[in-house]
């Protein structure tokens, strides 16, 4: 396989990888932070909010590097075009909620009134840029992903609607706290299955197309050495 393609379509595995991990493992001993409460871009305010920083940048490009992964990949057909597109929003509205932190909500930071400020609303625009993007990508490589297998097509679609249905209800779940109709609501956990649910998806995407590859150029090099024997 080409290297610069085994590259690309590896920081979609890596970015699958590193950004949940990260997001989980910070959360899980952060001060005042709870994954069941707390949505995860709210670890990039308060105590140690540069490490999510970095996360959600880091992963941002590792992302936008697996868009072009892609579009290498599957050289034109169905999904070539706009499926890369809807991975490169998707990784534009991660760095931008990385460089963008929300406000503070639900209790956190610690001591912190819930307010609404202008860098709030663009992380939630950005925010609303990932995980959209990530859900639009898994239906349109749905069908491309179906010339392997049945069971590819149904599993990027059922990713794709994970993705979309939990990010929407974590947004309800915050809505009915901050109403106080629902206390502690479950808003981070949600929002963290939204995040599982996508970033699994790329991993296993990564690893297909890695693997496609490698086969179709074993198959090259075994045909060719059969033509030049001839």
């Amino acid at each position: 396989m080409n290297r610069v393609l085994s590259a690309l379509l590896g920081s979609g595995i890596a970015a699958g990888v590193l950004v949940p991990v990260l997001l989980w493992a910070d959360g899980a001993t952060r001060p005042g932070y709870s994954l069941w409460h707390h949505g995860a871009s709210q670890l990039g305010t308060g105590e140690r909010a540069w490490l999510q920083t970095i996360n959600f940048v880091l992963g941002g490009l590792l992302l936008a590097a697996f868009a072009a992964g892609v579009r290498r990949a599957l050289r034109g057909g169905r999904g070539a075009t706009w499926g890369p597109i809807l991975l490169a929003a998707a990784a534009a509205g991660m760095v931008v909620a990385g460089l963008v932190p929300t406000d503070p909500a639900l209790g956190y930071p610690p001591g912190q009134p819930h307010i609404v400020t202008a860098s709030g609303v663009v992380h939630q625009v950005a925010g609303f840029l990932l995980f959209a993007g990530l859900s639009a990508a898994a239906f349109v490589l749905a069908r491309r992903m179906g010339e392997a297998s049945r069971h590819w097509a149904v599993y990027s679609r059922l990713s794709g609607t994970l993705i979309i249905v939990f990010a929407f209800a974590a947004g309800i779940a915050y809505r009915l706290d901050t109403l106080g109709i629902w206390r502690p609501a479950p808003a981070g956990l949600l929002e963290h299955l939204s995040l599982l649910a996508g970033f699994c998806w790329l991993i296993a995407v990564g690893v297909h197309l890695r693997r496609a590859h490698a086969n179709s150029q074993a198959g090259s090099a075994a045909s060719l050495g059969r033509t030049t024997r001839q």
